[in-house]
């Protein structure tokens, strides 16, 4: 405003000293002093921003986007906020775990100003505030955790530290949206044992998973083996069903065809001249045995009596007869 205002001036002198007129010199000082006034007092604001305004040192109002007027000489845009989120780094710290660690820790928080009068006059530098607390509160929560459970536990991390920083920035016009560690980095040696204690994991596992895989194809080979004896056994079993059918089916045939042969030849003896063909027969079949001996025997045993072949041969044919009298009486 005030170089605006001696730049009019140097024009209005400018003016009167080439024209000597009065009526030019003021002419050219109001008009400068108008362009001066429309500048100062025409303010066009851009969106998703705010700035305020104080009139004669004291804080008068907060300018909305788009086109806004205020009194020249009188009110001024003393601060200028953007109301975008606005990501922060937040520089690496070397934070002690509960169980004594070291642990280099950096992160970074995401925030929003909401009230612009307690941003511009809240805090002297707001930024730099809300860094310092979260590094505090990082600290402090990373204090209370063991090493192993800062790892596990970085979303209750970041809750925290947003609480913390959400409840102070209310005072100072500023909302925290969120808190994001970005690295967690314990000491070389830490980061060795851990590597150590990963590998010996990983290698439990692979034997665990191997002696899985031998337990389960031996407990798979042995149902194999179980239902193949099974299978086996019942084959088995069907066979000697099979065969003792077969047998038992082959003897009554056999006993059948016997039956058969018994009845034609008791039949044939029932008829004229069958009686001396069955002597006939009978005679053969005991001369054909004493041959059948001495082919396979150099003993030959002789009966002392060779009457005793016709007494076999009238025993043989009195059993004939009786058999043929049993079925007379039967009938």
């Amino acid at each position: 405003m005030f170089w605006k205002t001696a730049i009019a001036l140097l024009i209005t002198v400018a003016a009167a000293t080439l024209t000597k007129s009065a009526i030019v010199t003021v002419v050219t000082f109001l008009l400068t002093m108008i362009i001066v006034v429309i500048a100062e007092g025409v303010r066009i604001v851009p969106q998703q921003n705010a700035w305020v305004i104080e009139r004669l040192g004291k804080f008068f109002r907060v300018l909305d986007p788009g086109l806004q007027i205020i009194v020249p000489f009188v009110d001024r845009v003393a601060y200028k906020h953007s109301l975008k989120e606005y990501p922060l780094d937040v520089a690496e710290q070397v934070c002690i775990t509960k169980d004594n660690t070291q642990l280099a820790v950096d992160g970074i928080i995401y925030f929003q100003v909401v009230a612009p009068r307690l941003a511009s006059y809240g805090s002297s530098n707001y930024i730099q505030a809300i860094t310092q607390l979260a590094q505090t509160a990082l600290r402090s929560v990373i204090g209370k955790m063991e090493l192993d459970k800062t790892f596990e536990s970085r979303d209750e991390i970041n809750h925290t530290i947003v609480g913390v920083l959400d409840e102070a920035g209310r005072t100072w016009g500023i909302k925290v949206l969120r808190y994001e560690i970005k690295s967690l980095t314990p000491p070389e040696a830490i980061l060795r044992s851990m590597q150590a204690q990963i590998t010996a994991e990983r290698e439990k596992r692979a034997v665990i998973a191997t002696s899985e895989g031998k337990r389960q194809q031996e407990i798979n080979v042995a149902d194999g083996s179980r239902q193949a004896a099974i299978l086996a056994s019942e084959g088995q079993k069907t066979a000697a069903i099979n065969k003792a059918q077969g047998e038992a089916a082959a003897i009554q045939l056999v006993a059948d065809a016997t039956a058969n042969a018994v009845r034609a030849v008791g039949a044939a003896i029932s008829t004229p001249g069958g009686t001396s063909a069955a002597n006939l027969k009978v005679s053969e079949l005991y001369i054909e045995a004493f041959k059948e001996l001495a082919r396979t025997n150099n003993t030959l045993i002789i009966p002392s009596n060779l009457s005793d072949i016709a007494g076999l041969v009238a025993s043989a044919m009195t059993v004939l007869d009786r058999s043929k009298m049993t079925e007379a009486v039967v009938k």
